[in-house]
């Protein structure tokens, strides 16, 4: 008589079956159209590094 074990993580024929379906199946249920946007985008360069440091001491102290 011997003894049947399963490791973890083990799973029966039926197990495999059902994770291959779902594996299998597509989501179609999902906007496929782009969503496209108008507009502009500004970037400001902005202050030198030394203005910004003293603008954040500036916010730190207050």
């Amino acid at each position: 008589m011997g003894i049947v074990t399963m490791s973890m993580g083990a799973y029966d024929e039926d197990e495999h079956e059902r994770r291959e379906k779902q594996a299998s199946k597509v989501d179609t249920d999902f906007d496929d159209e782009r969503t496209i946007h108008h507009g502009t985008v500004e970037y400001d360069s902005g202050d030198s590094a030394e203005e910004l440091l003293n603008k954040f001491e500036e916010i730190k102290s207050d």
